[in-house]
């Protein structure tokens, strides 16, 4: 059974020829990841569904005419477009925070160990799927700072290499890490709080 990731191949390489049909179900099927992402990100089912529609529309104007030749590519592309629609979205929400924690007054900048935290989708399945676990987590991750959230969800929930991550962040691959870092001490610092409240 093919991947996703084959079949985006497949169908990337079906738009690009002009095959019928090929663009609505290229569309069909990355609507779903750009929804999931804009959740993660923008924190509210409203917000995820305005920015897979954006995200959705530029595709749909966009890709025929960019030179995206590989998945990777068209991956980073992809968030690139969802992440800007989801900043642009949360910019006009009343829902987005007045003030923003700083990560770097919190932690120290030497960050030897960047990658000693394991990723959260690394935990235990049964943990994850615990309803009041996966609140707790959505919640911790939407008081993270936007650069280190994006850069958590875009690692450890949409499995992105660190090279990818940075592509779609306009970053370094150093920073990428050293915001992953951050992004999940503090993760694990609120969620331990939370879990010794119940």
């Amino acid at each position: 059974m093919p991947t996703k990731e084959e079949d985006l191949e497949r169908l990337l390489a079906d738009v690009r020829s002009g095959k019928e049909d090929a663009f609505d179900r290229f569309l069909a099927l990355i609507q779903s990841t750009v929804f999931s992402f804009g959740v993660k990100v923008c924190g509210r089912t409203a917000d995820a569904s305005d920015t897979m529609q954006d995200t959705l529309l530029t595709a749909f104007q966009s890709l025929p005419r960019t030179d995206i030749r590989n998945i990777s590519a068209l991956k980073v592309w992809l968030y690139k477009v969802a992440k800007n629609a989801c900043l642009m979205i949360r910019r006009k929400s009343k829902f987005e925070p007045k003030a923003h924690l700083s990560l770097e007054e919190l932690f120290p900048q030497d960050l030897h160990a960047a990658d000693s935290i394991a990723g959260w989708s690394n935990l235990p399945l049964e943990t994850l799927l615990k309803e009041e676990a996966v609140q707790s987590v959505r919640a911790a991750i939407q008081k993270l700072p936007t650069p280190y959230r994006l850069v958590l969800v875009l690692r450890d929930m949409e499995q992105l290499s660190t090279k990818e991550t940075a592509r779609v962040l306009d970053i370094s691959e150093q920073t990428a890490k050293i915001r992953l870092h951050r992004a999940r001490l503090f993760l694990r610092k609120e969620l331990e709080a939370s879990f010794a409240r119940k």
